[in-house]
């Protein structure tokens, strides 16, 4: 089945038909989710990957870079929503790894937006990230409204890639949406979700019980859906947005979801926050103590105004799904 044979077929009770969407990324955690989420809105959805294409529908473009050709995947393609990135790396690899975000982050986006809107592309989606906002609340929660502060070469190369993005479709045809999501988790989630889930699984004490700290989550469910209404609704053209689930949790209420989820007791136990601190500065993991002990809030009151957006999942369940699932696929 072709792409146009997803837009045009029909069945009972079957969703209105769409215009066609490019998904870059369609192997990773949000965009291989994504392309089932639009497919089921009534999407007809073509998905890009690096390698050769192993599945319907997608389209394998190479090395994401500079000289990227995208024009096999843009064909015909009426909304873009570009997920593919060089993401947060556990261990760091690369010699320069700023050069390396901004080949991938910046080059290979600002190649893809020319090319998309040489192809007549009507709206570009693009899936940045909250660290562009900093990586600590420092005035309160994050909004659209707050200068950038960027901390990691991560954030700093989405930052360049928005700005480049925002100059490159100036006075264009072509429509701009910026999204700056939280962590982002499933029962799949790669990263540092990963690494708590399995903490958590294997029952490790954690010395968490003391911090009262707030930070913004957001479920992958929640973030597709988000998605799907910049995809399509009039009033996102030109505007960025934080996104996050509808309530901020303390990271240990956070352990705790994912250890009901677990059907799992949490051990927690207290330690005062400067010795955490200390340890945290005394063996380089500053970043990691202020991810589980900093403030980050985000508030989305935005979203709710412009396009009505109200998260369809709350924290609490959609964490304890998420640990459920997940504990349910490392027994399978």
């Amino acid at each position: 089945m072709t792409d146009n044979d997803h837009a045009t077929a029909s069945s009972p009770g079957a969703p209105a038909k769409r215009g066609t969407c490019l998904v870059t990324g369609a192997g990773g955690f949000i965009g291989s989710a994504l392309i089932e989420q639009l497919r089921a809105a009534g999407w007809a959805v073509r998905g890009s990957v690096r390698d050769a294409a192993a599945g319907e529908g997608l389209v394998a473009v190479g090395e994401l870079g500079p000289d990227t050709d995208w024009r096999p995947a843009l064909a015909g393609c009426d909304v873009v929503v570009h997920a593919a990135a060089r993401a947060h790396r556990l261990r760091e690899e690369a010699a320069d790894p700023l050069a390396e975000f901004r080949r991938v982050n910046v080059a290979a986006t600002l190649a893809l937006a020319a090319q998309a809107q040489a192809a007549g592309v009507r709206r570009f989606v693009f899936i940045s990230s909250i660290g562009v906002n900093g990586s600590i609340n420092t005035a309160g929660p994050f909004s659209e409204e707050q200068p950038p502060a960027p901390a990691a070469a991560y954030a700093v190369s989405k930052l360049e890639a928005e700005e480049g993005l925002r100059r490159l479709l100036a006075g264009s045809g072509m429509e701009l949406v910026i999204l700056r999501p939280t962590l982002v988790y499933a029962a799949r989630a790669p990263g540092n979700f990963a690494r708590l889930l399995r903490i958590v699984a294997a029952g490790l004490p954690l010395p968490l019980a003391g911090v009262r700290n707030r930070r913004s989550l957001l479920a992958l469910e929640n973030l597709l859906d988000f998605i799907g209404l910049c995809c399509e609704r009039p009033e996102a053209a030109g505007q960025l947005f934080v996104v996050a689930d509808g309530e901020a949790l303390s990271t240990p209420e956070l352990i705790r979801c994912l250890a009901a989820g677990m059907g799992r007791p949490a051990r927690l136990w207290p330690c005062p926050d400067r010795v955490l601190r200390l340890g945290a500065q005394l063996t380089g993991r500053l970043a990691i103590y202020q991810q589980l002990c900093g403030d980050l809030e985000v508030d989305i009151g935005k979203a709710r105004r412009l396009l009505a957006w109200s998260p369809p999942h709350e924290a609490h369940g959609a964490l304890q799904q998420a640990a459920r699932h997940y504990l349910e696929n490392a027994r399978s």
